[in-house]
């Protein structure tokens, strides 16, 4: 089984809206309070930070007792990642529920726990959540994103049974194609770079005119590149995913682990590679593949544009241009990257490297 995170989205009365936003400001004014505390004593045990701040929290903050727990054992967690720093808490961040103080309503309402006692709170959910509610799993958290409030219940995703493929898919990754298929599909990446272009100059104009309308255009302008770029991804990654899947065939991607730190390029083209999802849309293309029993496999990718899948012959010279391949010992060519995706999904095959693993949660609003 498979973890998998949801949003879904609620819909509070104004009046609902204001006890959510005050819950949420004091649980975690609380939960500095608790961090201040630990930090202090020097403790990230849970029990020894319940006994310094549970009645503390309480009667500070008029936290339910659930609510005082979950904030003790929040900062707990934070805690223990670096016990030289003391964790500190945004006013909202998020609020975490459990059985205990959060209860589903069917698919058309929640009932949860705030400052002012229980509230029945309608929810919004779309068919892709639908389908997933009945496996939701332990603690679910209560977070604001631009002034909405969301749930993220995790859920259990059944993996299908990984078969034995017979071949690979070999897929090359990159900015101006943001990825290429050994059958020769080719998935653009102009209209991602354009508008990443076009996002650019439009905030580096409002930020020049400074005026109180361009502040706003700007706020309602943040997260728009990221939103989109996640929905490009998350599209290639179904399609290549969808296409291993009816042939049989594994999925095999570049081990682009440090690339950037690798890789020289131009100054007018360092925005391009340092805006570019090579984790997003390879970890896509994993947990997809995960849940759909395609297996995949991480391969070397030096040379892989440079070398000749007829005859094998390696040369810089065999790629005169970036998108093009001529071989100069044999005269094979081909485009750059489909070439670049041939040879990766022939060492996929040949070299037998390690199949890999996507182990972590995922988050996803239906797409």
């Amino acid at each position: 089984m498979m973890l998998k995170t949801l949003m879904v989205k609620l819909d509070p009365s104004e009046e609902q809206y204001q006890m959510l936003l005050d819950t949420m400001h004091r649980f975690n004014e609380a939960c500095n309070y608790i961090a201040r505390v630990a930090f202090a004593i020097g403790k990230a045990n849970k029990v020894e930070v319940h006994k310094a701040t549970y009645y503390d929290v309480r009667e500070r903050f008029g936290l339910s007792a659930q609510l005082a727990v979950r904030a003790i054992s929040k900062v707990v967690e934070a805690y223990k990642r670096d016990k030289s720093i003391k964790p500190e808490f945004r006013l909202d961040g998020a609020v975490v529920y459990d059985q205990r103080i959060l209860t589903w309503k069917g698919l058309e309402a929640v009932s949860l726990t705030t400052l002012q006692g229980r509230q029945l709170i309608p929810t919004k959910i779309g068919d892709y959540q639908k389908v997933r509610m009945d496996r939701v799993k332990g603690q679910v958290d209560l977070i604001l994103v631009k002034g909405v409030f969301y749930l993220c219940p995790v859920v259990e995703v059944a993996e299908e049974s990984p078969y034995d493929p017979k071949g690979a898919l070999g897929v090359d990754l990159g900015i101006k194609y943001l990825a290429v298929d050994s059958d020769g599909e080719i998935h653009s990446g102009e209209q991602v770079n354009q508008t990443r272009y076009r996002l650019d100059s439009l905030k580096s104009r409002l930020q020049s005119k400074g005026t109180k309308s361009a502040k706003r255009h700007l706020k309602k302008l943040s997260g728009r590149m990221a939103r989109f770029s996640r929905d490009v991804n998350h599209c290639i990654s179904k399609k290549l995913v969808a296409k291993a899947k009816d042939t049989k065939r594994s999925i095999a991607l570049e081990d682009l682990k440090g690339i950037r730190s690798r890789v020289t390029v131009r100054k007018a083209q360092r925005r391009s590679l340092h805006s570019w999802g090579f984790y997003q849309l390879r970890s896509f293309a994993e947990y997809k593949a995960l849940v759909a029993g395609v297996p995949v496999v991480l391969v070397d990718p030096r040379n892989t544009s440079r070398t000749c899948p007829s005859c094998g012959h390696v040369s810089k010279a065999n790629r005169p241009t970036r998108d093009e391949f001529r071989c100069e010992s044999c005269g094979f060519a081909g485009h750059a990257d489909h070439i670049a995706a041939m040879n990766i999904a022939f060492r996929a095959v040949v070299n037998q490297p390690i199949v890999a693993r996507h182990d972590a949660s995922v988050t996803s609003s239906g797409l």
